[in-house]
């Protein structure tokens, strides 16, 4: 019993040992999205004025665009930080800009689509919390300025998230064109992204704090274990002392059983050892040897008067009454 109080004095202390530091809980800002879906709704800007990367800060008469959303992207996401990425883009050249070092006279429509791979920075510096820079390259066809090119691009750019699902894309892209015989332009890209079927790991911090919370949980475990195994010492140790108790007492009963068995067997021998008791032939008085054998007898009797003797006799029929009275 000392033995498991002490365990549950132990173990009372542990508790409090462990509770004294700070338990660490896993929250939603523990797990990161490792892989997603992405759809995404905006607007694009293009500057195809000839000199755009020359002079990237020339915004009036060079930037074209459109008051209505006029870009949609649908795009893949993985673990390993890369994402695959189809853009389709409509725009308008408005007639007084600039268009390949010219002005021009009227409204030309513009319509491109590319693919793109691109690169969570976030994978190489950490995570940043809402803010998710990137980098891609790709490939894509864009009719501009009423003439059809293929482009390479590369583009940078950083998302914004006010929830695991939606968020903001920026980001501006290079593209130049396959051959020389259409000019290469930027076009910089803002709107709204929504993200789906997403899949989640913890972060960093996340393992550490489930880590520790496993450690702290393994050793609560240890120390019940303990507890339990001190308990069940001290029941099985209760219950021996118990059943040796009842074989002690058993013991001694058997014992005091046979004693008296025993006495009385001795008793028995020496009392058949005596003899008979017999009267002289022809007469009323016993035999000297008869004495000493009742005398003996007596003796015995004295000797274990917890026992009840039971003394019978005959006497022979012949003679007068007072004769065999005596």
């Amino acid at each position: 019993m000392k033995t498991y109080i002490f365990s549950a004095i132990a173990l009372f202390c542990c508790v409090l040992q462990i509770r004294s530091q700070e338990v660490p809980e896993i929250t939603a800002k523990d797990s990161i999205i490792t892989s997603s879906w992405m759809f995404g709704v905006g607007w694009n800007f293009i500057d195809d004025s000839g000199d755009a990367f020359n002079d990237v800060t020339t915004i009036k008469d060079q930037w074209n665009g459109v008051a209505f959303p006029s870009r949609l992207s649908l795009g893949r996401y993985w673990k390993s930080g890369l994402g695959m990425e189809l853009i389709g883009t409509y725009n308008n050249y408005k007639e007084g800009n600039i268009i390949d070092g010219i002005t021009i006279s009227e409204d030309i429509p513009y319509w491109g689509i590319d693919a793109r791979l691109s690169y969570d920075l976030n994978k190489l510096v950490g995570q940043t919390g809402f803010f998710d820079p990137y980098v891609g390259v790709g490939l894509g066809y864009s009719d501009a300025n009423n003439l059809g090119r293929g482009t390479y691009n590369a583009v940078i750019g950083f998302r914004t998230w006010f929830s695991d699902r939606w968020g903001l894309d920026f980001s501006s892209s290079g593209k130049w064109s396959f051959g020389n015989e259409a000019s290469n332009h930027i076009q910089h890209a803002v709107g709204a992204i929504y993200q789906f079927n997403i899949e989640k790991e913890l972060s960093k911090k996340g393992e550490e704090k489930l880590a520790l919370l496993q450690e702290m949980e393994k050793e609560q475990q240890r120390v019940q274990d303990s507890i339990l195994a001190a308990r069940k010492a001290e029941e099985e140790a209760i219950a021996l002392a118990k059943r040796l108790e009842k074989e002690k007492e058993a013991a001694r009963l058997a014992a005091a059983e046979k004693a008296k068995k025993d006495r009385l067997t001795n008793l028995q021998q020496a009392l058949d050892s005596l003899g008979a008791v017999y009267f002289a032939f022809d007469s009323s008085i016993l035999t000297t040897e008869a004495k000493n054998n009742l005398d003996k007898v007596a003796a015995l009797m004295t000797a274990h008067p917890e026992y009840t003797f039971l003394v019978e006799a005959h006497a022979d029929s012949r003679g007068p009454k007072k004769y065999n009275q005596w």
